[in-house]
């Protein structure tokens, strides 16, 4: 993995609410009475939360996908136990390497999900 993918990875992470702070700052230069400024305010300020709330489904979503995919290459690498170490056919261990590497991906991918998760500004559930 390159080094200019986390950084992209926080960049789509937080593109919700970076779009909601631009908005509000071009729309500081716009006169309004007070009681408009004060509803605009708080209709950005629920956007913003609506769409943090809609990435952090998003990353444990991923995540889980990740999971599934994961279970799914475990399937395959049963045939791992029947395999020798003496085998003719020396692309079998090619192929079970490319599993490895499947769930390696898979592993990366569902915990950058769940970092993005952790970084987010969305609150906990109230108990």
């Amino acid at each position: 993995m390159s080094q200019q993918q986390p950084n992209k990875e926080k960049s789509l992470q937080f593109a919700g609410g970076a779009v909601v702070r631009r908005l509000a700052s071009v729309l500081q230069g716009v006169e309004l009475d007070c009681e408009c400024r004060t509803r605009l305010d708080q209709a950005l300020a629920r956007f913003e939360a609506l769409e943090n709330r809609r990435s952090a489904r998003e990353q444990l979503a991923t995540a889980r996908r990740q999971r599934e995919r994961i279970e799914a290459v475990f399937y395959f690498l049963r045939d791992l136990d029947t395999l020798a170490s003496t085998e003719r056919d020396h692309g079998l261990y090619e192929e079970i390497a490319l599993l490895f590497d499947d769930i390696g991906e898979a592993a990366a991918e569902g915990a950058s999900a769940m970092r993005r998760l952790a970084a987010s500004p969305v609150p906990p559930a109230m108990p």
